[in-house]
């Protein structure tokens, strides 16, 4: 398929699937054309349409912590041709931003979170990823890139796709927080925060298409949040014989897959160089929260060349309080 019958020719597009579209904005020689990913702040001139929900401010949510900027400013897109998927275009202030990089590389890549490289013996037990990483040593050079994801709350099991009762940790605080007024703001009322996969791309990094159903509660929607580089988002339809959709997710955007949204393919295909960097644009008024100077330093280094992804879940059903639990409320 030629660079020019994919971006230009409408019936073809309509023909191809998600793994063509894939197989394409990943490509590096030749590079592909970017004229069809959607940019949220100009959606109106992109093929989908965009609906924007009206922030009601008759709401009594007053955000003063975990980041995130007072929800009267928070610009929240929904997709009339993606029922369920909701975009909230970077709620989260610069400090905030910082906060969580932060956080995902110092406290989620360490017990009794697991990680990928948790099989390998490159860390023992009296180290743990960002100690090394901190370093500055040749360990650190050689460890840098191989933290891939870290697991939090339920672990997920990527062989089985399986979740069980006997392996889990608590999901934390903060994370379960934040996710809470997120989810309330939504009108997701009843969304737990049980399980989370934090993904560490680096520029050369992708994720194929998936859906991700592991979850008991498939109800339930699905958070995820971006921190970093830019990434091309793919979403495709139920099967991977449909199109999809390509899409700029930048620093500190939220995408909430709920409804039918929460059963379609996905994927990220490539990692792009932001060029507004606005985790790093200082703002006194937005001083909500605290950040080691020390550390943000070396996290700021790492998310120069980087992209990190939180996704959150919710596993139980209502009224379920355990995996070997069936009870759930009608």
């Amino acid at each position: 398929m030629t660079e020019t019958n994919f971006v230009n020719n409408k019936k073809k597009k309509e023909n191809t699937m998600f793994k063509d579209y894939f197989k394409y904005y990943k490509s590096r020689n030749p590079p592909p054309k970017l004229d069809d990913v959607i940019d949220i702040d100009s959606a109106c001139k992109k093929v989908i349409q965009v609906d924007v929900k009206d922030v009601d401010n008759t709401k009594t949510f007053i955000v003063d912590k975990w980041g995130l900027k007072a929800t009267s400013t928070w610009k929240i897109y929904k997709f009339t041709d993606i029922p369920g998927l909701i975009f909230i275009r970077n709620p989260f202030t610069s400090i905030g931003q910082r906060y969580w990089i932060t956080k995902c590389l110092r406290d989620y890549s360490r017990k009794p979170n697991k990680l990928n490289i948790d099989a390998h013996d490159i860390i023992d037990d009296q180290e743990n990823w960002w100690s090394i990483y901190k370093s500055d040593n040749e360990k650190s050079k050689n460890i840098v890139g191989k933290l891939r994801w870290a697991t939090l709350g339920y672990h997920h099991n990527w062989d089985t796709k399986y979740y069980s009762e006997n392996d889990k940790s608590p999901v934390p605080y903060e994370l379960n927080e934040m996710t809470k007024l997120l989810s309330n703001y939504l009108g997701f009322n009843n969304f737990n925060a049980e399980a989370a996969i934090v993904n560490y791309y680096r520029m050369n990094s992708t994720l194929a298409g998936h859906v991700d159903h592991s979850e008991n509660n498939m109800d339930a929607p699905l958070f995820s949040i971006s921190f970093g580089q830019t990434a091309i988002f793919l979403i495709g339809g139920l099967s991977q014989q449909e199109p999809a959709y390509p899409i700029y997710i930048k620093s500190g955007d939220v995408i909430v897959m709920s409804g039918e949204s929460r059963l379609r393919y996905h994927g990220v295909p490539k990692i792009l160089r932001d060029e507004n960097l606005n985790w790093k644009q200082d703002n006194p008024d937005e001083a909500n929260i605290f950040v080691d100077s020390d550390d943000w330093n070396k996290a700021s280094d790492y998310i120069d060349d980087a992209r990190i992804n939180i996704n959150i879940r919710q596993v139980l059903k209502i009224g379920q309080t355990s995996l070997t639990d069936n009870y759930h409320s009608n």
